[in-house]
């Protein structure tokens, strides 16, 4: 398992950067890897659903992803999502990907049409086989996706000497344990519901891969130490402390994401702008709920000596 080491510990889902006109950012693409870099996280997951993959044109992702790779140089673990909702597109995404030297691609099923599992694996290898020197990791986030990832489908898909592991975004942190076992200890199983980071981890998960940890990378960086250091207790109380800051970042009317943007804001000075429609802005309101958060966050880390 040793070339599995490098999948480890926190790897933060990499959000989409924009300029005034909604046109991607490379400036702020660059600010946002240093950002996460000077934090220590242990890689980054790209163009995934932070990263709102499914309103980006491959050319777009292919800009992202390029910059991320050329402002990283080597200094944290990249995967990069590739999925597009049909097969051609995806493939042409993980050469690119490949032809950059990402360490691992990653993929959800095809959304909208409900596909038997034949069908979902055939796209899955047909990825694959595109970036036949690059790891690949599939994504289960059945809640978004529509079609659940089941042992049998894994057991499948584990076949393909490429796949390394998954990651689980299902909020049954039992999916993470089936999937771990039918792995026997040679792949990788991501945590990926960031509120039940702990128990995920508790129960197999390698490592985690988040939509909110960019927003507080401190708190689950600590968290992880916990887990290494065998300090329970102090893991799971920073856990609900990070959970209750994740109710605030959901709690606006406008999307997740564009509330994590302003946190990163005010508390970071970098601006990635706001979310692609149809995903919903902040509204005014958003906005002092942000700020409330922010401090929040600040608080934590200061209280946690971090």
């Amino acid at each position: 398992m040793a070339k599995l080491d490098k999948y480890t510990g926190v790897i933060p889902a990499f959000y989409a950067c924009y300029d005034g006109e909604g046109k991607i950012n490379r400036s702020a693409v660059r600010q946002l890897v240093d950002y996460y870099i000077d934090r220590g996280v242990n890689g980054l997951y790209v163009n995934g659903s932070s990263g709102e993959c499914i309103y980006l044109t491959v050319e777009e992702r292919k800009r992202i992803i390029e910059t991320v790779v050329d402002q990283a140089d080597g200094r944290l673990t990249i995967i990069n999502h590739v999925a597009c909702n049909n097969t051609a597109d995806s493939m042409e995404l993980a050469r690119h990907a490949e032809s950059l030297g990402v360490d691992a691609i990653a993929s959800i099923p095809p959304i909208y049409f409900h596909l038997p599992e034949e069908a979902i694996a055939d796209y899955w290898n047909d990825i694959s086989s595109a970036a036949p020197h690059t790891d690949f990791i599939i994504y289960n986030i059945p809640q978004l996706a529509g079609v659940a990832l089941s042992r049998d489908l894994y057991l499948k898909m584990l076949e393909n000497p490429r796949v390394i592991g998954v990651k689980n975004s299902s909020m049954a942190p039992y999916d993470i344990q089936i999937f771990k076992t039918c792995g026997k200890g040679d792949h990788v199983v991501f945590n990926g519901p960031d509120e039940q980071f702990i128990a995920g981890r508790v129960i197999g998960a390698d490592a985690g891969i988040g939509g909110t940890y960019g927003a507080m990378p401190e708190l689950f960086i600590a968290m992880n130490d916990c887990l290494r250091t065998g300090n329970l207790s102090l893991a799971v109380e920073i856990q609900n402390v990070v959970n209750g800051i994740i109710e605030e970042l959901c709690a606006g009317r406008g999307n997740m994401y564009a509330m994590i943007k302003e946190v990163l804001r005010i508390k970071e000075g970098i601006d990635l702008g706001s979310v692609r429609r149809p995903l919903a802005p902040l509204t005014g309101e958003d906005r002092e709920l942000a700020k409330k958060t922010a401090a929040r966050i600040e608080e934590a880390v200061a209280r946690y000596g971090l």
